[in-house]
């Protein structure tokens, strides 16, 4: 009798949930299952690829083949009507009409792990430097995942970079984006490599945009040395790289810095440099179409831009930190720079070097009245601010004589500040010269800032203009 029972309760259990499934598994099967549609390469100009009879999203990869061999793979990078615009990721050597374009779904996220440190790759995640395969296993999105800005963790703290008067004159917090705007032949690529080696940072990500190969392999042996590059993670694509992969490898170097930062870890993101990236994004704009707006530059330029930017900073709930710096191709006329202009504008401060000052032997050359950290207030006390603004303010006054100074026109006991500038000058260039292999880190920055403003005071008899009593605050904004 309770044998007869289990049964016909497990009958009964049975029956409707079994047809139930039956059912599901039935109508998932009638759906049709999408598959990808290939077509033909109907037309190229410059290095935009049209493609007819296929669909595919913005974003997502297709693969160019004949005769069974794969010439290239392209992005979609646009559309009109049912024709694709697609920019190539490698060489369009060998490409010709009615060529197969196979659409590959979406491919926006990268490899990433522990296993990238000590690494050159290129803007696809390949190693350059000939070592063996990266096998990376967790994938992270190209494009990155925005963070809520009210979740982001505040700049609290300074972060130690290494150079006495980065760390003094405009302190970098972590999670800070610096701009290190400078023209050609003054430094910066060494003074990017000072700060890789000696930066407290747990993880150094180095994305090397458009730059010359030679500089490449310069940077990685010279500047950032083996002691730099075994914390490092280097992203490359030189100047002769597709503008896609160019674009490419500043998103790659910013994605591996996203990975480490939700680890968290410090990150010290060195990319050189953003007008490289600026300049990719205005080639495939313009070859698709894209009218220019402001001095050639069309207007998604000017979208890319803080879309990059934004990414780095402190990460959610205080949790790993990315402090940024981009250096900033800067040329005669920067004023009329929009480059230039959009950086200053989106980052948290600017590092400028001048090519006088690295003319006279100083280095780093950094142009101590036109650089300025915006987060400074936050992160230091009020004794540290008003020394910097005292030696600043004399700093000041000398430029503005030097040339009365120069020609013998100005009589010693004038001008009591400018006697002070003037006895105050030969410290000040010692204290802002720092050699390449010199490491001076924050403590010791701030250590020589007292010897200098105590040497300053030994040549001064006015007491209230050395403490700074006559200025309780510095407006960096």
């Amino acid at each position: 009798m309770m044998r007869v029972k289990v049964m016909m309760l497990l009958e009964a259990d049975r029956r409707p949930a079994w047809k139930h499934r039956i059912n599901q598994l039935i109508e998932k099967n009638r759906k049709p299952i999408p598959m990808a549609v290939q077509g033909r390469l109907i037309r190229m100009v410059g290095l935009t690829l049209e493609a007819a009879g296929c669909r595919a999203a913005i974003g997502d990869y297709c693969r160019i083949e004949e005769d069974g061999k794969t010439l290239t793979d392209a992005e979609v990078v646009g559309f009109s009507g049912d024709n694709l615009f697609l920019m190539p990721t490698g060489q369009p050597h060998g490409l010709s009409p009615n060529a197969r374009v196979i659409p590959l779904g979406r491919a926006g996220d990268v490899a990433v792990g522990p296993e990238l440190l000590g690494r050159v790759i290129n803007g696809a995640g390949q190693p350059l430097d000939g070592g063996p395969a990266i096998k990376a296993k967790e994938r992270v999105p190209l494009t990155g995942r925005p963070i809520n800005p009210l979740s982001r963790g505040k700049i609290t703290e300074p972060m130690d970079v290494g150079i006495r008067t980065i760390n003094t004159f405009f302190s970098v917090g972590r999670g800070q984006r610096m701009g290190l705007f400078a023209s050609s032949g003054v430094g910066k690529s060494v003074l990017l490599g000072m700060m890789a080696r000696f930066t407290e940072a747990d993880v150094i990500v180095v994305g090397l945009i458009g730059e010359r190969g030679r500089e490449v392999k310069e940077f990685i042996e010279q500047s950032l040395g083996e002691v730099g590059l075994s914390r490092s993670v280097v992203v490359a694509t030189p100047a002769d790289d597709p503008p896609l992969m160019r674009l490419h490898g500043a998103m790659l170097a910013t994605s591996i810095a996203e990975y480490f930062r939700d680890k968290g870890q410090h990150v010290l993101l060195l990319m050189d440099s953003i007008t490289r990236f600026a300049q990719a994004q205005r080639e495939i704009a313009l070859t698709i179409g894209e009218p220019p707006a402001t001095r050639g530059y069309p207007p998604s330029v000017f979208t890319r831009l803080p879309q990059l930017v934004e990414r780095a900073g402190n990460g959610a709930n205080g949790q790993g930190s990315i402090t940024a710096i981009y250096t900033v191709l800067t040329e005669a006329d920067a004023d009329n720079d929009p480059i230039a202009d959009s950086a200053r504008a989106i980052l948290d401060g600017h590092i400028v070097l001048s090519k006088k000052i690295a003319e006279s032997g100083i280095y780093p050359a950094i142009d101590i009245e036109l650089s300025i950290s915006r987060v400074m207030n936050l992160i230091t006390d009020n004794e540290h601010q008003k020394a910097t603004l005292f030696i600043r303010q004399l700093n000041s006054v000398y430029q503005q004589n030097k040339d009365l100074i120069s020609v013998g026109a100005y009589q010693p006991g004038a001008d009591e500040q400018l006697d002070l500038a003037i006895k105050l000058q030969p410290y000040f260039l010692k204290y802002i010269s720092q050699n390449m292999n010199e490491q001076v880190n924050y403590s010791d920055s701030m250590q020589q800032l007292k010897e200098l403003l105590e040497n300053c005071k030994q040549d001064s008899s006015n007491a209230l203009i050395i403490q700074g009593g006559t200025n309780d605050s510095v407006s960096t904004d």
